[in-house]
């Protein structure tokens, strides 16, 4: 398998906020392996907390990919067992539901592939601009789409909290895959709704800019606490830097 063109720098951060006792967002960062993702448990305070840390563990120790097809596809199986495991769970805990969102950045090469169940969201910020690649499945989003559909400004918006997909609320999971290919310089942003629903994508905008990992991501979570801190915060910075771009600066000694 041929070098990775790009070097990637990757930086995490994870707060309960204000208001919960309990942190039941999960996260993983693993820029050797070109794998990130984030999980937001529910279920209440330890059940949560078990559900996003199961998700995030199934796909910890993945194996370095042949080509991101293979990669996604082995992503895809970890977390169809996760939800397996999360429902026996519930069975064996007499509990209705047991659940965490997923969303996952996985690269391979030249290209990078978005998996996602739930409202945990992926961001890229390319060329001055931010584009949320994921797409919430939630109450709040349906009914977006069907008033866009119909241009219908009356219909009511449901409660944000309201998720309609997340590992372990169903028997079978259905988790969506967007492929893009990677550019120089592109940022990514995975974050829980406790970031998204505090902040601006303004302000997501402005504080990726600069292209620091470490420094955004603790930025982004100070801006969420700032703003409220309702619920638990995740946010997890990646960048991609082109080894091979011609536009790279070159240095040769004089001798």
């Amino acid at each position: 398998m041929e070098s990775n063109p790009f070097r990637w720098t990757s930086a995490a951060c994870s707060h309960a906020g204000r208001v919960r006792e309990v942190n039941e967002d999960a996260c993983l960062e693993q820029p050797g392996q070109g794998l990130w993702a984030v999980a937001d448990g529910m279920g209440g305070h330890s059940l949560g907390e078990f559900a996003s840390r199961l998700a995030i563990r199934s796909l910890a120790d993945l194996p370095t990919p042949h080509n991101l097809k293979h990669y996604v596809a082995l992503a895809q199986e970890r977390l169809q067992g996760a939800n397996r495991r999360l429902r026996e769970e519930a069975a064996r805990r007499d509990v209705q539901v047991i659940g965490t969102t997923i969303a996952a950045l996985l690269v391979s090469q030249r290209e990078c592939a978005c998996l996602w169940a739930g409202d945990s969201r992926i961001y890229l910020y390319r060329n001055g601009r931010l584009r949320q690649l994921t797409r919430d499945h939630s109450e709040v989003e349906a009914v977006r789409s069907r008033r866009a559909r119909k241009a219908d400004d009356t219909l009511h918006l449901p409660p944000s909290n309201v998720i309609t997909r997340a590992l372990g609320a169903e028997d079978t999971i259905a988790i969506d895959c967007e492929t893009i290919e990677v550019l120089d310089g592109d940022v990514f942003l995975l974050c829980s709704d406790g970031l998204s629903n505090e902040v601006a994508d303004a302000a997501i905008e402005h504080t990726l800019l600069p292209g620091n990992c470490r420094q955004a991501s603790q930025e982004l979570l100070e801006l969420a606490l700032e703003h409220g801190g309702r619920d638990n915060i995740t946010a997890v910075v990646v960048r991609a830097e082109d080894l091979y771009s011609p536009d790279r600066t070159v240095i040769h000694p004089v001798l």
